[in-house]
């Protein structure tokens, strides 16, 4: 019994780790297209690198910290409820290219 419910635990956390880690692109289209699609309120277009040049010059940690705290019209944590620092920078990458 000991053995079976260690191994639950273990597997539990290894598939924790896989559920929660989000690709860029998927937390873009699931929290980010509907602004940065069109450039709603002043929105960086994604795939617009010349848009994102001086946003990406502030440094990445600054642009998550943003993104956390919100900016103008971009509510706190954007549109994005489950999304680590790491899936908002990998959104911030997939956007800036």
């Amino acid at each position: 019994m000991k053995k079976l419910l260690a191994m639950s635990a273990v597997a539990a956390l290894t598939l924790s780790a896989n559920v929660f880690a989000q690709e860029g692109e998927a937390v873009y289209n699931k929290a980010c297209q509907v602004c940065h699609s069109m450039g709603v309120a002043g929105a960086p277009k994604a795939h617009d690198a010349a848009a994102w040049e001086p946003k990406m010059a502030k440094g990445m940690e600054a642009l998550v910290a943003s993104v956390k705290s919100g900016l103008n019209a971009m509510p706190p944590g954007g549109m994005c409820t489950d999304c680590t620092d790491e899936d908002y920078q990998k959104a911030i990458e997939f956007m800036s290219k």
